[in-house]
């Protein structure tokens, strides 16, 4: 059968396409994917009890007052309490200033972890509200962390 160029390019974008959706290699350990597994569903709720969960020792924390410039942290800790391996999927923070760091492997049931949070107030004054929003294969599946800080612009 005979290909005319108009075919043939459109051959070589399909496959060039699929060929650029494959998944690269990071670096990273990759996590087995039997350790997710979320029975509940939107039809049905089923027993939660086998499921991993964050116990926090607190969800927020208050920094007070910081001098503008500096960097400050903090780690929020947590306990799985739930029944199979807890696995952290993203930190993300609400604004650039904020870091959040954790280890990326799964936290076995009654085993401790925790979220550093690392806050740069370069360029920021005055009362700072600030939060992290944490996935992991939990029930729900999302956790907001939350801090503030007052930053004072230094007397110069």
């Amino acid at each position: 059968m005979y290909l005319n160029f108009r075919s043939y390019l459109l051959i070589l974008i399909t496959l060039s396409a699929f060929n650029a959706c494959k998944n690269s290699n990071t670096g990273q350990e990759a996590i087995s994917t039997r350790i997710i597994n979320n029975p509940v569903t939107a039809y049905d709720t089923a027993n939660t009890g086998d499921l991993p969960k964050f116990l926090f020792d607190s969800e927020t924390y208050d920094f007070g007052l910081i001098i503008q410039g500096e960097k400050v942290s903090h780690a929020f800790k947590f306990r799985n309490v739930g029944g199979s391996d807890l696995v952290i999927t993203s930190a993300s923070a609400s604004c650039g200033c904020t870091v959040p760091k954790y280890e990326n492997k799964p936290v076995k049931p009654e085993e401790s972890g925790e979220i550093e949070v690392v806050f740069d107030s370069e360029n920021r004054e005055g009362i700072q509200n600030k939060s992290v929003t944490v996935l992991a294969n939990t029930q729900p599946n999302r956790k907001i962390l939350s801090f503030t800080a007052n930053v004072v612009v230094p007397n110069k």
